[in-house]
Parts: C-alpha cells; sequence; structure tokens
C-alpha cells in the first residue's frame, strides 16, 4: 500500500527561519515521493502548531508524519504524543533537527536551505520504513536507596519518606550529616550550621519509613528501573549497635588517645573507639582496627571489659546485604581539591600555618579543636593578619580544575567577616579574580565583609614562603597594576570542589556515565537536571555539580518528587525503540555483552524452530535496553538492530541524500 506522509516544517521565531529558507523546503518537500502534505508554520512545538499535526492527519488520511524543527531531545515526545491524538501510532513519526544541525551551524541562507531539504529527504525516506512499535510494563518496587547522607541525602530521603515509601540511606562514614556537619556559620544569615543539621540528623533517625546504614558502601547494583538489587558492603565496626546505648564509657576509658581525628581534619585527637562527633547520627562508637591495642596486638581490652550493655565484639566480620529497591537517589557529595600535590609556589603543604577553608571552620567552630580560638596551627599563638586566597584549583586549567566552585566566594566573605569580628585590631587581605555573588542576599552579605574592614585585592598569589613567624605572598593588585608583598600570620586556601575519589568507580557500578571533570552527569542540563541517563536512578547535591546548600536541599527535594513519581506506579511503560535479536543470525559469540553500558544483554540458550540442538543466542533485557544502539554495529553477524534505526531505515536515509 502507497504510504501518505505529511511534512511540517517549523519556523522556529527566527532561530531556524533566519538562516534556512523554510518556505523553499517546504515546497521542496510537497515533490518527494510519498509526500501528500507540506506546510511550514512559525512554532511547530505550539498548541496551534500541535493541532495542524493532528487535523492534518485526519484530513489528509497521512500514514507518517515528518516534523523539521528543533531538537528531538526537547520535542520529540511533545511531537509524538501530537500524532497519536491523531489516530496513528507514536513511532511513524521521524524528527529532523533543523536548528542544531543546519540553521546554527550555517551562516550561507542557500547552503542551509539546500542541507535542510537533505534532511528532509532523508527523513520522508526513513519513515515510510517505520513500524509501529508498541510498550510493554514492568512492576515497580516501591522501596528507594539514597547512597550519601550529607544535607542533600537526608533531604532527598525524609521528602521520600514523608510521602509513604520506604527509604534506605547509605553512608560511607559512621555518621550522617556530611560535610556540613563540619561547617560553623551559614552564610548569608550565619545561622549555626549545628543547630541548622542536627535537627535534620534526628529527624531523618527518627522517622519510620527511613532505614540508615552507615560505614558502607555499594559494591553492586544490577536489574533496571523499578526492579534494582543493591548489594550493600557493612564494614565492621567491631561494636553491636542493636545492645550499645552510646553511653560513651568506652570512649573515656580507652588509653589510645592519640589517633589523629579525621573530623578536625587532624587538628585534633581521638582515641581507638570513637564517636565521629558529638552530634553524630547515629550516636554510637566504632573501634579503629588499626589503631585498636586488641585488634593490632591481642593486648588491652578495657571497653570490652567496662561495657555495660556487652556490645563489644572483636570477631566482627564484614557483612554483604542484598537490597530490592525501585528508585536510586546518588547524594555522594564532593571532596576538597588536594592542592598539596600541585601548588610548590604555596609550600606543597610543608607550612603548617597554610591551610584549607574547612580548617578554618574547624578553627572558629565552638566543637572544633580549639574550642572556636582562631590559633596558628604551628604555635598556637592567635593570629593577627590572615590572607583568604581564593580559586586554589578552580578555574585553573593548568593546576586544577577549568569550573568555578561557586560556594568559594561567599564563605571566603564569611571567613573573612568571621576573623574580623573575633579578633581585635586584626586585618583580612582576600586575594581574588573575580568576586561572584548570585544568590538572594549574597551581595549584601559581601559588602557586610567589606564594611567590617575586609581589604580585597584582585590578583593571584604568585608564591608564599616563610620568614621567621611570618608568611610572605608575593602578588600584584591588577585594578593598580603594581606588585605588592604582603606579611601575615596565617593563609587560608578556598580549595575547589572535585568529585568524590569512588565517584567515577560508584557510577560504573551503579550503570550511568560521569561528565569530563567527573561529576555525575545529568540527563539533561536544563530539562532534566536531576535525572540521568539510566532511568530510575537520580541525582542531588554536589554529586552532580559544585553548588552550595540552598541549592543542594532544592535539588534533592526535586529528586524526591521524581522518586516519588516514579514510585506511585504499580507499573512501568518501557521504551520500545530497543535493540532486537534475530536468532535465525546470532552465532553466540557474546562479543556485544561487555560492550552495552546498561548491561541489558545477556546469553540463553535456544533451540531453532525444527530442531533439536540448542545453542547460546544473546537476548536483550527490554527494561535495561535504553536504545543506544551500541550493540548493532559491534555484532560480526548482523543478528542485532535498533528498533526505528533498522539497517534497512538507516541504508534509505542514505540513499535519499546521496543517490
Amino acid at each position: 500500500m502507497k504510504k501518505r506522509v505529511g511534512v511540517f516544517v517549523c519556523d522556529c521565531g527566527a532561530n531556524i527561519a533566519a538562516t534556512v529558507d523554510t518556505v523553499k523546503v517546504t515546497e521542496a518537500a510537497q515533490k518527494m515521493p510519498g509526500v501528500v502534505y507540506a506546510v511550514n508554520y512559525k512554532y511547530m512545538c505550539s498548541d496551534p502548531g500541535q493541532d495542524m499535526i493532528k487535523n492534518a492527519i485526519k484530513e489528509f488520511k497521512l500514514d507518517q508524519v515528518v516534523v523539521a524543527s528543533c531538537s528531538p531531545r526537547m520535542h520529540e515526545k511533545v511531537f509524538r504524543h501530537a500524532v497519536e491524538e491523531g489516530g496513528i501510532n507514536g513511532y511513524m513519526f521521524e524528527q529532523i533537527n533543523l536548528r542544531e544541525q543546519v540553521s546554527w551551524v550555517h551562516h550561507d541562507m542557500e547552503e542551509a536551505t539546500e542541507k535542510a531539504i537533505e534532511l528532509v529527504r532523508a527523513g520522508v525516506a526513513k519513515v515510510v520504513r517505520n513500524q509501529p512499535l508498541y510498550s510493554s510494563t514492568i512492576p515497580v518496587t516501591r522501596k528507594a536507596l539514597v547512597i550519601g547522607g550529607g544535607i542533600a541525602g537526608m533531604q532527598a530521603a525524609l521528602d521520600i519518606a514523608d510521602n509513604k515509601y520506604p527509604v534506605v540511606l547509605v553512608e560511607k562514614d559512621l555518621s550522617i550529616g556530611g560535610k556540613m556537619a563540619q561547617l560553623d556559620k551559614t552564610f548569608p544569615t550565619m545561622d549555626c550550621s549545628a543547630c541548622i543539621c542536627s535537627p535534620k540528623m534526628v529527624a531523618v533517625a527518627q522517622h519510620p519509613n527511613i532505614e540508615i546504614v552507615t560505614y558502607a558502601e555499594v559494591v553492586k547494583v544490577s536489574g533496571y528501573v523499578g526492579n534494582f538489587t543493591v548489594t550493600i558492603h557493612k564494614k565492621p565496626k567491631y561494636v553491636d549497635w542493636s545492645l550499645c546505648t552510646g553511653c560513651g564509657t568506652c570512649i573515656e576509658k580507652c588509653p589510645t588517645k592519640k589517633v589523629a581525628n579525621e573530623f578536625d581534619l587532624g587538628m585534633s585527637n581521638r582515641t581507638a573507639i570513637y564517636k565521629e562527633f558529638p552530634q553524630a547520627v547515629p550516636s554510637k562508637p566504632r573501634i579503629d582496627a588499626e589503631h585498636c591495642l586488641k585488634l593490632t596486638k591481642d593486648k588491652c581490652g578495657v571497653c570490652e571489659k567496662i561495657c555495660p550493655t556487652k556490645s563489644i565484639r572483636f570477631n566482627e566480620k564484614d557483612e554483604y546485604i542484598d537490597l530490592e529497591v525501585g528508585a536510586i537517589v546518588m547524594a555522594t557529595g564532593y571532596d576538597l581539591f588536594k592542592w598539596e600535590e600541585v601548588y610548590g609556589e604555596y609550600g606543597y603543604g610543608k607550612y603548617p600555618d597554610v591551610i584549607t577553608s574547612l580548617h578554618f571552620e574547624r578553627l572558629v567552630n565552638a566543637g572544633g579543636p580549639t574550642g572556636g580560638h582562631i590559633q596558628r596551627p604551628s604555635d598556637g599563638k592567635e593570629p593577627k593578619q590572615i590572607a583568604f586566597i581564593k580559586c586554589i584549583g578552580s578555574r585553573d586549567d593548568t593546576k586544577g580544575r577549568s569550573y568555578c566552585s561557586r560556594a568559594c566566594c561567599m564563605y571566603t566573605a564569611k571567613h573573612a567577616y568571621q576573623f574580623k569580628t573575633k579578633v581585635e585590631d586584626s586585618e583580612a587581605f582576600v586575594f581574588y579574580m573575580d568576586v561572584r555573588t548570585a544568590g538572594k542576599n549574597y551581595e549584601e552579605f559581601y559588602q557586610r565583609s567589606l564594611q567590617a574592614g575586609a581589604k580585597y585585592i584582585r590578583g593571584r598569589v604568585s608564591k608564599i614562603y616563610q620568614r621567621g613567624d611570618k608568611l610572605i605572598l608575593k602578588t600584584e593588585d591588577t585594578l593598580i597594576g603594581r606588585p605588592l608583598e604582603v606579611e601575615v600570620d596565617m593563609v587560608v586556601l578556598a580549595t575547589a570542589m572535585v568529585p568524590t575519589a569512588t565517584a567515577e568507580e560508584l557510577a560504573r557500578t551503579v550503570g550511568f556515565s560521569t561528565d569530563k571533570d567527573g561529576w555525575y552527569q545529568e540527563a539533561h542540563p536544563k530539562l532534566q537536571p536531576v535525572e540521568t541517563f539510566t532511568a530510575g536512578v537520580f541525582l542531588a547535591g554536589t554529586c552532580q555539580g559544585p553548588k552550595d546548600i540552598p541549592d543542594s536541599v532544592a535539588q534533592a527535594s526535586a529528586t524526591a518528587a521524581k522518586v516519588g513519581a516514579l514510585l506511585s506506579n504499580d507499573e512501568l511503560s518501557t521504551e520500545p525503540m530497543i535493540s532486537e535479536v534475530d536468532p535465525s543470525r546470532c552465532s553466540g559469540c557474546g562479543l556485544c555483552l561487555s560492550i552495552c553500558p546498561f548491561k541489558a544483554l545477556s546469553l540463553k540458550d535456544y533451540t531453532s524452530p525444527g530442531q533439536k540442538r540448542t545453542r547460546s543466542v544473546v537476548e536483550v533485557n527490554g527494561a535495561l535496553c535504553q536504545g543506544c544502539g551500541a550493540c548493532v554495529p559491534a555484532c560480526r553477524s548482523m543478528a542485532l538492530n535498533l528498533k526505528g534505526f533498522t539497517g534497512e531505515q538507516i541504508a534509505a536515509e542514505v540513499d535519499a541524500i546521496c543517490l
């Protein structure tokens, strides 16, 4: 039967029409084989544009539709829905990208128009070979996993749990809270960070729908959206938390008291059995196997003897548990740039009074190693002059990362303000390239820091060296164009946010990608900022990119909304444009298995009709397959095809352009 194709060409305002003669494209389309109707319109994605498609399908009895407009990533679903409402299968539709592939990359109208015509010709040749495709359904496990217990992970877990869905929150450290628990104040309101974070931690612990699993890591993920199987590695704590009351007697009596405290970044000591910090949730201790005398030398054992609940377990082993969930939230946070490895001009970390901003947070914190008194690490004296240097590892292609870490300008302004208000007759020098205050009340807070007496000097510090008990900074004030030499007691570096050390490995484990800088890759930076290319896996907080606390919380709540929408379904529809196997051609070599990024392919036993011999052929899991097509060119026997993009369809497009 002869196909009846309708072609709809969009001006996209001036986005396309400024470079492409859409009228000429439409006229050319009218003469193409199979085309019975062609029209151009200013905005095809608008309601009137959609109505044009629906009405034309009915009036001209169209079998297939081609829309030449902008990116399919933005509008393919919209047009497909319009086609379905018009009365034909949504996959009897083809979208041509005239914006990104033509108008935005060409300047000559004649050349661009000719290219647009050829692309439409290819689309028409393909669409007449399209076949109706139909979705299938899969069940949904109504339970969520949140990986990471920082502020974003906690917010996401709470929002999901408030919607009556069970949540398992996995945290690699001993306590939830993340880096926010280490902060003193938050900008621009100067609220106590612990006063904000601690109630959130308690709310998570007390929520009936949330299970907290700390000191644990996700090591394996299989399955697909709605039906993930997750393996969690619970590392031994050597304390039975089901019995422990958190009384702290063991911590008080432990004789090993000079272990560097990680929470205070090594600026204080802890015991071999310890809680991560006083407000830790869960408020239970762990034994550090590397420093415990009982575990290293089979001596001591004081904690076991004095524990009133007999909860010490020196023989505790690693534990692996499997979990069934329907959705996964990634909220693994960030690390700080290791400046000591590359910034030789700043001493490679050999000067004890050159510290990071997080060290400074612990120094000004009342719960920190100095009780909130700002002291030099080298001698414990109160500094009178501090230099704050921004963009250490940020916006630095040679030594660090090209991106801006976003929060550094504001927390540096906060630190300068804190120093000026805490220490009388002090001087705070802030060395900067730019001052970025894009946030509510941020500019006002920056001005507040200036009014407190912080001295901002535009210029990069080229060198730091020690002279006596002072640190000398070589720099330049680029606003007045002269070199400077500044003498200070201490230097605070605003180090860049970078992905966690395990981010890339964990992304591979869960089954999604990272970007060029190692951050978790969102599906679309504007339209799908909390989704990944793997259905059912979502992003929250700084694992997706640098951001401050309000943005992390907002993204976490957005993620929770997405998870809630997913888990509210009894069943989910699968994407029909997936790979398919011709078992008569498949040799069972298995080459495609390692190529599939979504682990959607497997080998199964197959018996050809009329034969007794069983052989191995590839099977496609329709729920896992994302239709990327990576397996198709890898198949030596040409047994694999991608529905909607078969070899025949691709060849027809090529022939339409070349012949």
